[in-house]
């Protein structure tokens, strides 16, 4: 995995008529984020919430793009329930998994941006790179989440989650799945994540 500027990555991805997809994490619990919201006069809004035990919702997530083609945003989920020795969080195993569903979806090779987080630095995820022959990865410089368009998916998201009275795990997920699914069918706001971090979106062929 060679720690080299974007530029580098979207070369190597023209040479190879290649999808550049950048990935990240995140995770969200019962506690919703607190939003704006309208109440009478003088009467604070209070919205009651599930927030106890190690009920997480983490996901994993891509979005993609190739000149000529519609932005994607391709993602993973994984429900904890804080449960004794649930695994908490996403593995090399899962991130393989969605490399390949990316993979088979979008039918070309792919030029793969991410962070260095030590799950995509062990020698066990290494292997799993190698074994991949349509697959290039480069990681992002340290500390720079406003490099990774991502970033702004999860922004996003955990808008459209607040004040989100949450009472379950099953309420939780169904809801995270259901903002990334609208994202998901809105092609120019993945556009517009590109350009806010100062890469040009894909321009379409035809509309």
């Amino acid at each position: 995995m060679a720690a080299l500027p974007v530029a580098w990555a979207k070369r190597v991805a023209r040479r190879l008529n290649a999808w550049i997809c950048f990935a990240d994490e995140c995770g969200q619990t019962l506690r919703p984020v607190k939003a704006a919201t309208w109440a009478p006069r003088g009467r604070t809004p209070v919205v009651s919430v599930t927030a106890a035990g190690g009920v997480r919702v983490s996901v994993a997530g891509m979005v993609c793009y190739r000149p000529g083609e519609r932005s994607r945003l391709i993602y993973r989920t994984m429900l904890h329930r804080g449960r004794k020795g649930e695994q908490k969080g996403f593995r090399e195993r899962e991130f393989a998994g969605l490399l390949d569903a990316t993979h088979q979806q979008l039918g070309a090779p792919i030029v793969l941006v991410w962070d260095g987080l030590s799950t995509h630095r062990s020698a066990k995820m290494r292997a799993l790179i190698a074994s991949r022959p349509w697959l290039r990865v480069y990681a992002l410089p340290a500390y720079a989440p406003e490099l990774n368009p991502v970033e702004k998916v999860w922004s996003a998201m955990k808008r459209g989650l607040g004040n989100l009275p949450a009472r379950t795990a099953e309420a939780l997920l169904e809801a995270v799945k259901n903002r990334l699914k609208r994202m998901q069918y809105r092609a120019h706001l993945i556009d517009g994540y590109f350009a806010g971090t100062g890469l040009s979106p894909p321009a379409p062929t035809r509309p």
